[in-house]
């Protein structure tokens, strides 16, 4: 038997995971990373310690699966898109590594959007400037600490930067760049005059060769090998966003399926042969399968709040349950579910990491009263999170027809209510991708054609794709949730002046 590992890293943990030629999950091995945040809206991490993150989750998921590592034939990555990871003329960190969560250079953002650039570089992206791009934050850095790119070598994304560290070659991925306005897409190549919109055409140079996620861009090293257990010198692909991940693993291969991934960052997307240009959705970036483009939706208003919900409410129920050998998603489901929708009037906006309404728009219940507890803001804050994700359902659906399903993956689609919830506010069946780390499967999907396992995306996803279930949407509840909806998107246009008061 052949096995594939596939590595993905997002925001708050590392993952490895093993899985054989049908897709089996044999093992899996998640630790989680320490995320700093020395200023208010600066969110980093130790990249050295992500190292070595990573190196315990590979080592002890190839020791907990208990196979022969020789038997792996292929390791690739997924990772969070976004966010900044730079490499210095030593091949060590410039600097800590900045997450998608990241919101320090939202000055810039603005500044782009009122000076005319962002339409110029509209017309070769076909995407929005996000405070937390590379273009972004990299500005933020030739102004404040312009020392540091001065001795940065590589400019890589997260998976790029572990990938490095398991071959020692320097690779760039087009899955990652083209969602980060480092690409023309009418080229597919970087371009100067697009980095001089934003100033920054002196980076040029520090960016690295561009491949497809199952190129091969290097093998594992004896250094790696001895460290991690994977075999010396099997390939390594160059891997891929890790929403473009989730949708492969999640059998997105034709135009006609949609996706939502719930994690960290609310994703919503489909796929096409050509690019939406008419300025209606924020991001088309290039999606792993070579000729199609990944049209997206997204911001981190998604399952990320319920995780500082946990642990600034709850902290006592966690512990209390967790002693008992249960978990706390068993206390939340149980919560929310004896709430019926129209008996919760509170709001909750979930933009606790970010925003997809306005870059300074903060986290915010609306409705409390002495009558509501814990258990009421939970079910405010299940509800907002598929508001959000709702939103931008509602603008990919400007440009195409409605599925016939939604696949969803992510923490949400471990909850039944949670996902009912989905179903019922969209008014859509939602399909639900059987449980597995399907970040890491979609890395070990694109290992396996590097590897030769698969012939190829399709032949991939037909081995080892599979839905566990479909739940509908049920017609009573359609009126509910339409006017509960109306309701938050009327307490986000009555705040919106109010923002800049809370720049910190």
């Amino acid at each position: 038997m052949k096995y594939l590992m596939g590595i993905d890293n997002g925001g708050t943990f590392s993952k490895a995971a093993l899985f054989d030629e049908m897709g089996e999950q044999i093992s899996v091995m998640s630790v989680p990373t320490v995320t700093l945040t020395p200023n208010s809206g600066y969110a980093e991490r130790n990249m050295e310690h992500l190292w070595q993150v990573n190196v315990q989750a590979v080592r002890g998921v190839i020791e907990k699966s208990g196979i022969n590592p020789e038997n792996i034939v292929g390791v690739s990555f997924s990772g969070h898109g976004k966010g900044l990871y730079m490499v210095d003329q030593d091949d060590k960190p410039a600097y800590n590594g900045i997450l998608s969560i990241d919101a320090r250079a939202w000055e810039y953002v603005s500044k782009w959007e009122k000076d005319g650039t962002r339409e110029k570089v509209y017309q070769k992206t076909f995407q929005d400037i996000l405070v937390c791009q590379p273009v972004s934050l990299l500005a933020w850095f030739r102004d404040y600490k312009p020392e540091v790119l001065e001795k940065t070598k590589y400019i890589f994304s997260v998976k790029d930067y572990v990938r490095f560290m398991i071959t020692g070659e320097a690779y760039a991925e087009y899955t990652d760049s083209s969602g980060s306005n480092l690409i023309n897409m009418n080229t597919h190549d970087y371009d100067k005059e697009l980095l001089a919109y934003f100033g920054l055409e002196d980076i040029y140079d520090k960016l690295p060769p561009l491949r497809h996620s199952a190129d091969i861009c290097g093998y594992v090293t004896k250094e790696a090998a001895k460290v991690t257990l994977l075999p010396e010198g099997i390939p390594v692909a160059a891997g891929m966003f890790d929403i473009d991940a989730c949708g492969i693993a999640s059998g997105l291969t034709d135009e006609q399926q949609m996706c939502m991934i719930a994690g960290t960052w609310s994703i919503n997307e489909f796929i096409r042969k050509m690019p939406i240009v008419n300025g209606s959705v924020t991001l088309n970036s290039m999606f792993c399968i070579p000729g199609y483009y990944l049209i997206e939706e997204s911001s981190p208003t998604s399952a990320g709040n319920m995780e500082w919900f946990i642990r600034n409410l709850m902290s006592w129920e966690k512990v209390d349950i967790e002693e008992k050998g249960g978990s706390i998603y068993e206390i939340t489901n149980k919560w929310v579910e004896a709430i019926e929708p129209q008996d919760c009037s509170v709001i909750f906006l979930p933009f606790f990491n970010g925003s997809n309404e306005d870059p300074l728009a903060k986290g915010t219940f609306i409705g409390l009263t002495s009558y509501h507890d814990k258990h009421y803001m939970l079910r405010a804050v299940y509800e907002g999170i598929v508001f959000s994700h709702y939103t931008h359902v509602r603008k990919l659906l400007i440009n195409r027809d409605k599925p016939k399903t939604i696949r969803l993956s992510g923490g949400a689609a471990n909850s039944d209510i949670w996902i009912q919830i989905f179903a019922d506010t969209l008014q859509i069946p939602v399909d639900v991708i059987e449980d597995k780390e399907l970040g890491a499967q979609g890395a070990a999907i694109a290992a396996g054609i590097a590897a030769g396992v698969y012939q190829n995306y399709e032949d991939a996803v037909q081995k080892t794709v599979r839905v566990s279930k479909t739940v509908y949407p049920r017609k009573e509840y359609e009126k509910i949730y339409a006017e509960k909806y109306r309701n938050y998107c009327k307490v986000i246009e009555a705040l919106s002046p109010v923002w800049r008061c809370f720049k910190n």
